[in-house]
Parts: C-alpha cells; structure tokens; sequence
C-alpha cells in the first residue's frame, strides 16, 4: 500500500514538472511570435543573413564572381534550413569564414632596400650573410614589382633570430605578420583544413591567417618545420 502511494506521488510530481516544461515552452514561443510581430525581434535565419549580407557588402567590388556566387548560392541555402538541423551549423560556420575574410584587399608593399637595410639593422646586430641575402631578395622583388609566392628557408639553432628576422622582413615590405608552428605536428588536417562536414570543422591554418590578419598577402613563417612528425 505504501509502496503505490509513493509511486502515485513521484508519478503526479513528474507529470506536474513535464506540464510545467511544456507551459513554460509555450508561453516563450508566444513571447518571440509577439516581439516579432511588434518589430522587437526578428528571425534567427533573417538576422544571421542580414549580417552575412552586410559583412559581404563592401568587399563585392574586390571579392571575385565565383566567390560571390557561392556565398549567395549559402545564404539561399541558410534561409530554407531548419535552425536545429547539423546542416544549418555547417552552413552558417562556412558563410562566417567566408564573409571574415580579406577578399581584394592588400598591404601596399615597401621595396625601399636602404629603409630594409635600417630596419634589419635596428632589429639584429651581425648576421651579415642572412642580411645581404633579405637585401637581394627585396631588390629584385623591386625589379619585378612583387615579391609574391618567393619562400626563405632559414635554418639555425634555438635562439639564434630566426623567428624575429622573419618579422623584421614583414616590417621592412610593410606588410602583416603571421607565425604558426608546425612542431610535433601529426594532423595535417590542421594545416590543409578539415572537412565541413565534421563536428567543430575548422579551416586550415593559412585560411585562419588571413582572417587573422586581415589582408591577403601576409608574410607567413612556418616555424619549427623540421620537427613535423612523420606519419
């Protein structure tokens, strides 16, 4: 007897918790359809793509066709998706790494070699060789009136500037400094990006640089190369 009136008891104390969840439910459905009627509050999907749009707004210009044709073929995709579905969480992460990144804008770079001579010289004392070889590089970088896509293997022990001379280099051709480290690295995913289809996808690391540093021709410095594990 004791027995079914404690069960009586826990049974009417859930089915009161679960009227309570579904009340308190329905009351905040009826309170956003109310401040959305008044203009108070809009819609998830129409706020996420308005501030895509306005976010995209000012690069069209400089953002290439087939980029823009993506990211509007996304928003239409954004807008017919369910706001609980996954494919709703992939699609608004790939629009934010999208609309965040730099498209057609540039740091206007330095080719002055006495200015880079200076800087180099302001920044580290000795290293004539390495120097001598930053100075040439920047010198013909002027000749051909860029220096895009040229690497600089530089190679040393621990401590001895490798790291800083990168950033006096970035300093001297007036453009952003970005530095990641590849040292006991097993995942190239983490260089090259995953896909976006996985759980907390994120893009690869040149992607992320970009975003970082707000411009498309960064100087990049690939640390710790020679420690990458090998898989």
């Amino acid at each position: 007897m004791e027995i079914s009136k404690i069960q009586e008891s826990i049974a009417k104390a859930i089915e009161e918790k679960i009227s309570g969840e579904q009340r308190r439910y329905l009351l905040n459905e009826q309170l956003k359809a109310i401040k959305k009627e008044l203009g108070l509050e809009t819609d998830d999907k129409t706020a996420l793509t308005g501030k895509f749009r306005e976010r995209i707004e000012p690069k069209r210009e400089k953002c290439p066709p087939h980029i823009l044709q993506v990211i509007d073929e996304e928003l239409a995709k954004l807008q017919l998706l369910e706001a609980s579905s996954s494919e709703f969480s992939v699609t608004r992460n790939y629009l934010d790494w999208l609309t965040a990144l730099p498209w057609g804008e540039y740091s206007d770079e330095n080719f002055d070699v006495t200015r880079a001579q200076k800087i180099l010289d302001e920044d580290h004392y000795g290293l004539t060789d390495v120097k001598e070889r930053i100075l040439e590089f920047i010198a013909v970088g002027k000749l051909r009136g860029t220096s895009q896509g040229k690497i600089i293997c530089l190679s040393g022990p621990p401590g001895v500037g490798k790291t800083s001379i990168g950033r006096s280099i970035a300093r001297a051709l007036n453009r952003k400094f970005f530095r990641f480290s590849v040292g006991g690295l097993a995942d190239v995913a983490e260089i090259k990006g995953h896909r976006r289809t996985y759980i907390g996808a994120m893009p690869g690391r040149m992607v992320q640089c970009l975003k970082n540093v707000g411009t498309a021709n960064p100087l990049v410095l690939t640390d710790e190369i020679d420690k990458v594990i090998h898989l």
